[in-house]
């Protein structure tokens, strides 16, 4: 049996180009002992992989040249030796980018397909969804009747992280987004108080209209202007939780800092980056309290859905062009 696959050839400078990847066939791997051998069924494409296509010094290793990526993957299993997980069972592992995968037992979690849509392993009650709520909860401190602030909010962290803040007794919630359409999503349909499409004035200036009383939570996806500004609306003893920042992980060349890190000092304000891989202690609590939100609708989501293997880099370089709503999946 054939198997395609997407490999990594070089190593992009500035934004990433096609011939910096292939689409090849190559042998189904059989899996050995505590292996198990899945036929994907949808797979993710994050941010956070442009980063593994360089060669920088990070905190995961680099996607190697001319092997297969990684990534989320939830599928089939076709054949197992891992006790307690059958051929027909679905399980959630980060063999993506490609159509079968051969992964270990370590690698591989069972999920319901019963329970919730298989997709949504990959986003709203998967990793994205766990990013959110660690980083809320966790790096930010949330706190009930705080105001918080969400770059990036119509993606699938962003637009999850605002709905957990007001399900949990935000004061407001503001969000930014890329177009008009995204800002009436966040508004109309997620329960945002306030919203503004970035691309229509300078963001401080709509942060400041948006949140008059400052706020107390920024949940930074962007980077660049989105965290200046947020500085610069930040309350006493405000929290900044950096998660990503999307802006400028195709420059070529060092992009400026905030050049008003010093009303950090007034505000007694706290900048703190994290990673999800960091809060996996948190999944069993996570779970438990989002799930019931997502099956009775309080939480809600969007997909946005690319079929095909052979646009799973399409799907990808949209994601980094803003493309989707919610999390961008590879529906295979």
């Amino acid at each position: 049996m054939i198997n395609r696959e997407w490999h990594l050839l070089s190593r992009p400078v500035g934004w990433p180009k096609p011939e910096d990847f292939a689409l090849v066939e190559a042998e189904i791997e059989q899996p050995g002992p505590d292996e198990v051998l899945v036929r994907n069924k949808y797979l993710s494409v994050d941010p956070y992989m442009r980063g593994r296509m360089s060669a920088a010094k990070s905190y995961v290793a680099p996607f190697e040249l001319g092997k297969v990526m990684q990534g989320g993957a939830v599928g089939e299993v076709v054949a197992s030796n891992i006790d307690g997980i059958a051929p027909g069972d679905h399980v959630l592992h980060f063999g993506g980018w490609r159509e079968y995968a051969t992964v270990g037992a370590n690698q591989t979690v069972k999920v319901d397909a019963d329970a919730a849509p298989l997709s949504t392993y990959l986003g709203v009650l998967g990793m994205t969804g766990l990013t959110a709520y660690a980083g809320l909860l966790r790096t930010a401190s949330f706190k009930e009747g705080d105001s918080v602030f969400v770059s990036g909010a119509a993606g699938a962290v962003g637009s999850q992280v605002g709905q957990i803040a007001k399900l949990k007794g935000a004061s407001r919630v503001i969000g930014s987004a890329g177009s008009d359409e995204k800002v009436k999503l966040l508004v109309e349909e997620y329960g945002f108080d306030a919203a503004f499409n970035y691309k229509n004035g300078k963001v401080g200036d709509q942060l400041r209209e948006a949140a008059p009383d400052g706020i107390d939570v920024y949940f930074d996806n962007v980077g660049g202007d989105h965290l200046e500004a947020a500085i610069g609306q930040l309350n006493r003893d405000g929290r900044i939780a950096v998660c990503g920042m999307i802006s400028v992980y195709n420059n070529t060349e060092a992009a400026p800092g905030p050049r008003n890190l010093a009303r950090l000092i007034q505000t007694r304000g706290r900048i703190e980056g994290f990673l999800v891989g960091d809060h996996y202690d948190l999944q069993q609590q996570f779970v438990q309290e989002v799930g019931p939100w997502v099956a009775s609708g309080a939480l809600k989501y969007r997909e946005t859905v690319v079929e095909g293997i052979e646009n799973n880099l399409e799907a990808f370089l949209g994601v980094l062009r803003g493309d989707n709503t919610g999390k961008m999946i590879v529906k295979l």
